[in-house]
């Protein structure tokens, strides 16, 4: 016998003991009922924790666990008898035992003297009360790995809000998008291999890919371990994060065994539990793969069944609540799983299908299942007692004897009902065609559920789109809702696709494309602004625009966060993009805010509270902006670095090279930013991938036209900011994009301007040096026009040319050169030579020509801008150094008394001019690599010096503090420290360190010789050194080997790995950088230094006094409108060639084309096994026909064997039962809604009557109804409500009875014992139930129909046919929609609800017009409130609208606004699926016959 805690008051120091598990002894520590206090139900949790930023599904650390110790047992409670009854039976062990089961030890210590008030009997209502619960916390499996779950014990009345606030704010679950319930045998039982195997995978399929909770009984048998195995195996098989699936185990506390373990009033954390199936006896134990407990306590022990109330109870407040996730706004949809059970899984599939729950079936796992799922195909009427009993003889063959007659005739009455509603049934059956899966055959339930449901218009396809993209199942979305049952109109799918966005699921957004969805229309300001306002917060693009808010703000010193808008992620993305670039969003001018205005449905999608329906709400006056939708959402993908989505949206790209190119440059500098290093690689690896898309497109585009392919290099892309591909490349340093074939073409053709490039390099020097040779055919050019020799225009195209440039400044610099060493060696005079006066000319050239390329600005960045642009070049430094230096010995030079430090300086100026010589060598092939390779061995030296200084440092200072003693010269103690211990590495090793070389003539004994060192540490007598020789030996041989041997060498290794990565990569590194060298000259002046100062003066003049724009030599070209659109459309045609191709290369792969032939090889073996199934199932059935045929054969010859249970001479016809029948579509023969076993409004449960029952002279001796008949106290005129005789016989039936007309439609009625009788039939009720009146209770509705129309006022077909609207209402206190009208007062002849309609001057105009109209209904309604002895009889009329200016129908609009105020009235479109009752349905029905309308 399990014995439960004991509740104690804890202090806060004690929160973190762990709970003892022998300290609640109840010897020791008795309760009071006084130690405990009543606290509210619910309070606010004090818990910090985020839900946006949870991790995990438990929560961990201190301070979760002591929000968790001091919330629960303030709002949780559980159950305690505070009363001993001695019981009559006993415990396992033979123990007295009270009436709650437990033990009197294991009562409260004032339970056992209860007060006198108390009473004898024992009471649950008022012997159980409810304490702080002493069981939560984190549960752990002794013996089954380290694995933790959560519990909590409950009170059975415990609000589910409460639980569902403790699992979402607590234990850290995301709330589910779906709820599944399994259900099924609590004890162990048998399932095939395959179906087993099919059930689990499909169980947790569903699961994983939906994020959904999975609800079982929790214990260790029956179907709950059956899911729970299934857990196992799914989390075995995945060792990532999303492996975890949601497995919750609700129990009944009192059936829990070892249950003692888990008591702890300040939580287990973690409570080990001992999973003992040999001693449970008659409890069960928990399950160990389950996730979360619930156990649901009553105050009792062992009595299974308690936890079904809270259960139910929490599964449908879960269900009404609504989960937002990525834009989707969904009421959170359950579904019921069924695998085998008995009576109570009976029970629990009729409440589902009663509350709209669909269901599915698994058939094959045994009794209860494969009852419903034999009899699931037939029609209802041959659902007979009969079947139903030979179904659990043989379903039930050990527990049939248990089955009385009353309990066959309510099993048959239940599935009567549960097949009677086949949208919400759903039955798997192994080998089912299109159903191969549980998981399929699990969202294809609640599709058809969604589907059969009553929604109008298009909500219900809306509903079921918005659960296919919660649960991001694009298969299910093909199959099942994009059909041909619904056209979808691309404006229709905007706002799931801005769901599908946000929550990242590419194929959804693939799919929506597909159908239709334009992005011009789908993209405007406001959505991208929603867009970016949902990016991942872990998003670093996010980070950097949180950032430029914050700067906005302290700018603007306000203290509110100013609201996101595009120009703010246009500042980051001129970040990332580079300065070269234009804005891509500019900031909108005071309010105006450009938008593209669309309609788009009416579809609650929200997200952070806003509202993504009035993103798409029409909007006049708005100034529409011209913007590129997918470069816009492809910048929005790519930032979150989302590779498949933006793979999408690039194939839908016009510009695709340029988005290409510039997608790779964002990736690359968020790279350098992202502190996440697998996040770094991601994003380098896409950058990659999009450099090799835009190589991919361009080789094609190469390929066909290389002209049209050079073009859209040097196109100017108005998209990406005014810039161009080769810009975006360069930018972006995509080397294997620039070294292509294609643009080193298009770079060696401006290298050569409009010279042909098959001259040879010695006939341009020549003509460079003789230029009448121009005139000859020694040189050639591309133009046509400057192919006549005795063009003059062929001067001015040669020497404009940028290779002619360039070997005229090479020229010019080298005699700049010769010029400025002759000067320095021979002709440096006190009083500068002409000489040298030219020098200074030459240098001001230069001068000059550097301030030009730094005031050059074509884009307009700015000053300030290329100022940095300029200073980030290497060479642009060496320049200016070169300059500043020269201009310093300048300085000195020209004053007499520094002429000689002017020289000095001036030498040095020399060296660094000479250095800038290896710029010009950049263009060759040859040495353009090597000096590469220097540069980047210079960095290796940089870094091997501090390595170095470390080792000549120490040494340098040892031996300096060793030999000499107080050296107070600095120079020589820089030479002794640094100057000679670095020489020493190369070999000069000083005579003095050994003393055996020491010469005491080389050295200044005091130190005070300038030109020598001081002598080392000696001996005053003979001179000779005293300090140690061996320790300076040592030193210095340690010093050379670290030094000399190791440092030399690995910078040699250094030096060996730089030129070998260079070397792999020379000529792309060539080609790259031999850009810069082509774009610097074709914008350079054509004449050499100093004669430039010509064009410099030229371009002054031009500028300065006439104000012309300077022209653009940038590498860009603006093309007109028709011919780039044209150049575009040939790119994108191109580009869906590459796409093509890339998909057959990816088909061809050996590795696609193994996996490829596995995946047929399945599905082939999967045909095979299913066909098998089939073949089995076929000869199943044909035996089960012969069985038929054969009992059918002995019932004609013994009438005995005949199966009759009412005992009449009206026997059962066997011949009913056809296992193979279908479900018939015509209506039932009896009324179906009169007989739900629940009575609305009350608790009644009516008596279950089979359909085959319902007839009154049909005999059924084991009827007996209850009765019921409401007060209705505002009711002036109704029926006694008690069915005494002599009230009853003051009726007058089958005639007026004064004021109330007891006349039925149908004829005279039987009248037996006082009481008519209901002439459809048995209800299984008696009295009148909340009608008002016995016999017919007379009802009156209008059906107000006008025809559907356009805007132009043609009215709307559908199927050929003609579509209605017709008038419906909302009574307050309803969810329903109704008719106006109902039940008619006695005299009276319009009811009282459509009173409440319409106003009381319009009553006397709406009879006429219901005189008017045409009567389509006259007779028995079947109504839920219908019983045995009373029935609703009620006249439908239609009054109809046929044109659109009807002035009847204008003036009812027009007292139709004046109504009640709480009252909701529409026109709403007829079909099947509008949300009204079903009786109201058929009046609908009947009504669009008549008039020949669509339904």
């Amino acid at each position: 016998m399990s014995a439960r805690g004991r509740g104690a008051k804890v202090l806060p120091s004690e929160l973190n003991k762990v709970c003892p598990e022998r300290g609640d002894d109840p010897a020791t520590h008795p309760r009071k009922m006084s130690d405990f206090e009543v606290v509210p139900n619910l309070q606010q949790s004090s818990s910090s924790v985020s839900r946006s930023r949870r991790k995990a599904h438990f929560p961990s650390g201190s301070n979760e666990k002591e929000n968790l110790i001091s919330w629960i047992p303030e709002n949780i409670r559980k159950k305690e008898c505070t009363y001993f009854v001695e019981s009559s039976q006993t415990s396992d062990s033979g123990r007295i035992v009270c009436e709650c089961g437990y033990l009197r030890e294991q009562h409260l210590d004032d339970a056992a003297k209860p007060p006198i008030f108390l009473g004898k009997e024992w009471d649950p209502s008022r012997h159980i009360q409810e304490m702080p619960t002493d069981a939560f916390g984190d549960i752990r499996f002794t013996g089954l790995g380290q694995k933790t779950g959560k519990y909590v014990r409950v009170s059975s009345d415990t609000p589910p809000r409460v639980i569902y606030h403790l699992m979402t704010q607590h234990w850290g679950l995301d709330a589910p998008n779906l709820l599944i319930s399994v259900t099924g045998g609590a004890k162990n039982f048998v399932m095939k291999p395959r179906l087993k195997n099919i059930f689990r995978q499909g169980l947790v399929k569903v699961a994983q890919t939906t994020g959904a909770w999975i609800i079982t009984g929790g214990s260790h048998a029956g179907v709950m371990k059956q899911v729970g195995e299934a857990v196992r195996d799914f989390i075995l098989s995945c060792s990532h994060k999303e492996g975890d699936i949601v497995t919750i185990g609700i129990a009944t506390w009192g059936t829990v065994y070892n249950r003692e373990s888990l008591v702890c009033p300040m939580g287990g954390f973690p409570a080990e539990y001992v999973l003992d199936e040999e001693n449970q006896g008659s409890l069960s134990c928990l399950d160990s793969n389950h996730s979360h407990f619930i156990l649901v306590d009553d105050g009792t022990h062992g009595r299974y069944g308690v936890e079904i109330p809270l259960r139910t109870r929490l599964e449908k407040f879960i269900s009404e609540q609504t989960k937002v996730k990525g834009g989707v706004a969904i009421k959170i949809p359950i579904v019921c799983v069924v695998l085998e059970g008995g009576p109570g899984t009976l029970d629990t599939i009729y409440n589902a299908i009663t509350n709209g729950t669909p269901c599915v079936i698994v058939e094959g796992s045994g009794r209860v299942a494969d009852v419903i799922a034999q009899v699931a195909n037939l029609p209802v009427a041959k659902i007979t007692i009969a079947l139903i009993q030979k179904k659990l003889s043989i379903l039930f063959h050990d527990t049939y004897e248990l089955f009385t007659e009353s309990k066959l005739v309510e099993w048959t009455k239940k599935i009567q009902d549960i097949v009677r509603s086949r949208q919400l049934l759903t039955i798997f059956r192994e080998g089912k065609y299109g159903q191969q899966d549980v998981d399929v055959a699990i969202l294809q339930a609640l599709f058809k559920a969604s589907r059969n449901q009553d929604h109008f218009g298009r909500e219900n396809w809306d509903h079921q789109l918005k659960l296919a993209v919660a649960w991001n199942r694009v298969d299910i979305a093909r199959s099942e809702i994009f059909t041909d049952d619904h056209d979808w109109k691309p404006s229709d799918l905007h706002p799931v696709m801005a769901a599908a966005l946000i929550s990242n699921k590419p194929e959804f957004v693939k799919l929506f494309l597909e159908q239709g969805v334009r992005l011009k229309d789908f993209v405007t300001w406001d959505t991208l602004v929603y867009l970016y306002d949902n990016l991942a917060p872990s998003c670093l693009f996010h980070s950097k625009l949180q950032k430029v808010l914050l700067e906005e703000r302290e700018h603007t010193a306000g203290s509110k966060m100013p609201r996101l808008q595009m120009h703010h992620v246009s500042q980051v993305l001129r970040e990332l993009l580079g300065c070269s670039t234009q804005p891509l969003y500019p900031k909108p001018k005071h309010t105006e805010r450009p938008r593209l205005s669309i309609p788009v449905p009416h579809i609650k999608l929200n997200v952070q509270g806003s509202s993504l329906r009035s993103l798409y709400k029409r909007s006049a006056g708005r100034v529409t902006f011209t913007m590129d939708p997918v470069r816009d959402l492809l910048i929005w993908a790519v930032v979150q670095n989302r590779r498949e989505l933006a793979e999408i949206i690039w194939a839908q790209s016009q510009d695709c090279m340029a988005a290409a190119l510039a997608c790779s440059k964002i990736l690359k500098e968020l790279a350098k930013e992202e502190e996440d290093t697998d996040t770094t690689d991601d994003m380098l690896a896409l950058a990659e991938e999009y450099e090799h898309k835009a190589i991919g497109v361009f080789t094609d585009c190469y390929r066909k036209d290389e002209e049209r392919a050079q073009k859209l290099l040097t196109r100017v892309s108005e998209a990406w900011g005014k810039t161009t591909c080769l810009q975006l490349a360069l930018e972006a340093k995509n080397m294997n994009f620039v070294s292509h074939g294609g643009v080193q073409a298009f770079l060696t053709k401006v290298w050569w301007g409009k010279l042909s490039v098959d001259n040879g390099l010695w006939r341009v020097i020549t003509c460079m040096l003789f230029f009448p040779l121009l005139y000859t055919n020694l040189i050639t050019f591309r133009e046509k026009r400057l192919q006549p020799t005795g063009c003059l225009a062929r001067l001015r195209a040669f020497f404009t040319a940028p290779i002619v440039i360039f070997l005229m400044n090479i020229l010019s610099y080298f005699t700049f050169l010769l010029l400025f060493a002759y000067v320095l060696m021979v002709d440096f005079q006190p009083a500068p030579s002409w000489r040298e006066y030219l020098i200074y000319f030459w240098l001001f050239s230069l001068v000059c020509e550097e301030t030009r390329q730094l005031l050059y600005d074509p884009d307009g960045l700015g000053v300030v801008k290329m100022a940095s642009l300029y200073i980030k070049d290497f060479w642009n430094k060496l320049d200016i150094c070169a300059i500043l230096v020269f201009i310093a010995g300048l300085t000195c030079r020209l004053i007499p008394s520094t002429l000689y430090p002017g020289r000095i300086i001036l030498s040095l100026a020399f060296i660094i001019f000479c250095l800038r010589l290896m710029h010009i060598f950049t263009v060759s092939k040859t040495l353009g690599p090597k000096i590469i390779i220097v540069k980047r061995m210079m960095k290796d030296v940089f870094f091997f010096l501090f390595l170095l200084a470390v080792w000549v440092v120490s040494f340098g200072v040892a031996k300096q503090a060793i030999l000499i003693h107080n050296e107070e010269r600095v120079e020589w103690l820089f030479r002794g420290v640094v100057y000679h211990s670095y020489l020493t590495i190369f070999g000069q090793i000083p005579s003095y360190i050994d003393g055996v070389n020491f010469n005491i003539d080389q050295c200044s004994p005091n130190g005070t010789d300038p030109y020598k060192p001081k002598c080392p540490e000696t001996n005053a007598d003979n001179k000779k050194p005293i300090f140690p020789e061996w320790l300076t030996v040592i030193l210095l041989c340690l010093y050379l080997l670290f030094t000399n041997i190791l440092l030399l060498n690995l910078l040699i290794a250094m030096f060996n790995y730089t030129f070998q990565q260079v070397q792999e990569h020379t000529d792309q590194i060539w080609k790259f950088q031999r850009h810069d060298l082509i774009e610097e000259y074709h914008g350079r002046p054509p004449a050499p230094p100093p004669l430039i100062l010509l064009n410099h003066l030229q371009l002054l003049l031009w500028r300065g006094l006439l104000r012309r724009p300077a022209s653009h030599h940038k590498l860009k070209e603006k093309l007109e409108k028709n011919e780039e659109a044209a150049l575009l459309s040939w790119e994108m045609y191109l580009k869906e060639n590459y796409l093509q191709h890339q998909q057959c290369q990816e088909k061809q792969n050996t590795e696609q084309m193994i996996r490829d032939i596995a995946q047929r090889v399945d599905v082939l073996a999967e045909l095979l096994d299913l066909d098998r199934v089939k073949r089995t199932g076929v000869v199943e059935q044909r035996l089960g026909s012969l069985e038929d045929q054969v009992r059918q054969n002995q019932a004609l010859w013994d009438p005995a064997g005949c199966v009759c249970l009412t005992g009449s001479s009206k026997a059962l016809d066997i011949k009913e039962i056809d296992l193979e029948g279908k479900p018939e579509e015509s209506q039932p023969p009896y009324h179906v809604l009169a007989r739900n076993l629940l009575y609305p409004g009350s608790h009644t449960l009516r008596f279950p009557v089979p359909d085959e029952k319902v007839p009154w002279e049909v005999d059924f001796p084991l009827y007996n109804p209850p009765a019921f008949s409401a007060d209705h106290k505002d009711m002036a005129v109704q029926d006694p409500f008690s069915l005494s005789l002599e009230s009853l016989l003051k009726i007058n039936y089958n005639t007026m009875d004064g004021l109330i007309d007891r006349q039925s439609f149908h004829g005279l009625y039987a009248v037996q014992d006082g009481l008519p009788l209901n002439p459809m039939g048995r209800t299984g009720l008696r009295g009148r139930g909340r009608l008002h009146c016995f016999g017919p209770n007379h009802a009156l509705h209008p059906v107000v129909t006008r025809w559907r129309r356009n805007l132009d006022g043609s009215i709307i077909r559908k199927s050929l046919k003609k579509m209605l609207e017709v008038l419906v209402a909302q009574y307050p206190l309803s969810d329903v929609w109704a008719l106006p009208g109902g039940s008619l007062e006695p005299g009276e002849t319009l009811p009282l609800k459509l009173k409440w309609i319409l106003r009381r001057e319009f009553w006397p105009q709406f009879q006429n017009l219901l005189k008017q109209g045409t009567e389509v209904h006259r007779g028995y309604l079947d109504d839920p409130r219908n019983t045995d002895n009373a029935w609703v009889e009620t006249v439908a009329i239609s009054v109809h609208f046929d044109t659109q200016n009807d002035v009847e129908m204008k003036r009812l609009n027009s007292f139709l606004q004046g109504c009640d105020p709480e009252l909701c009235i529409r026109w709403q479109v007829l079909d099947k699926r509008i949300p009204l009752h079903a009786n109201h349905k058929e009046l609908l029905h009947k009504v669009s016959t008549l008039l020949g309308a669509y339904y």
